[in-house]
């Protein structure tokens, strides 16, 4: 048997000869079969097997590498693409264009996690949900958060109350209510306020039903405003109002406390079904006004300050907080027609108590009445000695005369006696004259001053 026979006849294979087309077409159609079909927005996955400053490559099986740009690489701005992937990993990503003016292919991860969002954020949407992400931005009137795309959660939406310095916000995570939705106009907007609210309303049940007016509470000042103070009282804020923080006159919240600062309040309301709470810092302090009518009585004398003049008389300054009126009848023995004839603002001198109001928190305060003498206030004898009083409280201390005032009585005398008995004093009504006084010596109280200042 021959050779060619053997080979014939072995298990009835007849050899075909190969050429070289047939090879070529087998390995197209390998090559061919092989290769990822890809089409505009599609969603493909794939290795990062390079990193650059301004793009990666994405190897998804297709005949070429897909670019990755740095801008669609994430939802956050200007980052850098090293910090978002790394070689190795695997991603998702959208087809933006199969073949641009460069033949590439171009992807974005941007794209695929946005779509991928919108479908998880409607479900959560439609079954009054929560979503959950960081802080990455903040932007005229809020934050946005990556939540898969950017969700804008405005500034009135972030805490309970308006926060006015955002920034401490970023980088933290926050939980918050989708409240609005719309893919046409890429446009979520989120509410964590909604979520606290939703979260906290057992516990603030419960705070406030065991919170009782006229009980004292300390806690930590968390805002100040225009109109008052909120304080943080370890469970939900309760607000000062600018009435409420001082005895004294308030011009503004901010003279009065600070951010941070720890107070000691008294509860003054609380309204269960507007879950507000109203507190009073100055109710846990003395009232000056109650000080002064314990320690004080009508006739004393007082020594204060002269802060405001009105048509009716001056307002002079006794106490640390406490006004009382002299009424320009009491101004002095003679007849007056504008208090500034009497006193300026700012000048300090002796008057009596006629009156205290402790309800209306008015005290009458008499010039000429001071002028007579009397007892002279505690808190006086204390300071200048009680060597100064006699046992009735009355000034005994040295007698040396103003020389402003001595020039004074003197210019009267001598009017007195170029008129015959009569003088006339500046600001009388024309044709009015006032009998000189039965005294020629200084008034006492008058000299109560001088020796203050000797003393």
């Amino acid at each position: 048997m021959s050779e060619d026979t053997a080979i014939t006849d072995l298990d009835g294979y007849t050899p075909r000869q190969i050429t070289a087309n047939d090879l070529e077409g087998s390995l197209d159609d390998a090559y061919a079969a092989s290769m990822v079909v890809v089409d505009d927005g599609q969603l493909v996955t794939g290795t990062v097997v390079r990193v650059d400053r301004d793009e990666v490559l994405l190897d998804i099986g297709y005949k070429s590498e897909g670019v990755i740009p740095a801008r669609e690489l994430s939802i956050r701005n200007d980052i850098d693409p090293g910090e978002i992937v790394s070689i190795g990993d695997q991603l998702e990503a959208l087809v933006l264009q199969k073949e641009d003016k460069e033949g590439r292919l171009l992807l974005s991860k941007k794209r695929a996690q946005y779509e991928r969002a919108w479908g998880t954020i409607e479900e959560v949407k439609e079954r009054d949900g929560v979503v959950s992400g960081p802080v990455i931005e903040v932007v005229k009137g809020g934050l946005i958060i990556d939540i898969g795309l950017r969700g804008f959660l405005p500034a009135s939406l972030v805490e309970l109350r308006r926060v006015r310095d955002l920034q401490p916000y970023v980088g933290r995570t926050l939980d918050a209510k989708i409240i609005e939705l719309d893919k046409n106009r890429n446009n979520v907007v989120l509410s964590r306020r909604a979520y606290l609210e939703e979260t906290q309303k057992e516990q603030r049940e419960d705070f406030l039903t065991n919170l009782t007016p006229g009980e004292v509470r300390t806690g930590v000042v968390s805002s100040v405003v225009n109109f008052g103070a909120f304080v943080d009282l370890g469970g939900m804020d309760g607000l000062i109002h600018v009435s409420e923080l001082s005895w004294k006159h308030v011009d503004h919240p901010g003279s009065v406390v600070q951010v941070g600062d720890e107070v000691t309040v008294q509860v003054l309301e609380v309204d269960l079904d507007r879950e507000r709470i109203s507190l009073s810092l100055k109710a846990t302090q003395q009232d000056p006004w109650q000080e002064f009518a314990t320690t004080h009585r009508v006739g004393e004398l007082v020594y204060g300050r002269v802060t405001k003049l009105v048509p009716f008389g001056s307002f002079v300054q006794v106490g640390e907080g406490i006004e009382g009126l002299v009424h320009i009848s009491e101004m002095s023995a003679h007849h007056v027609d504008l208090p500034e004839q009497v006193v300026t603002p700012g000048e300090e001198l002796w008057v009596k108590i006629i009156d205290i109001d402790l309800q209306r928190r008015r005290i009458s305060l008499s010039i000429k009445q001071a002028a007579e003498g009397g007892v002279v206030a505690q808190e006086y004898q204390e300071h200048f000695g009680e060597h100064a009083f006699d046992e009735e409280g009355n000034y005994i201390g040295p007698t040396e005369v103003d020389p402003a005032t001595e020039a004074a009585w003197a210019e009267y005398y001598e009017e007195l006696e170029r008129s015959g008995g009569t003088a006339a004093f500046e600001g009388d009504e024309a044709g009015e004259t006032t009998e000189a006084p039965e005294t020629t010596e200084a008034p006492e109280a008058t000299e109560a001053p001088e020796a203050v200042e000797e003393a």
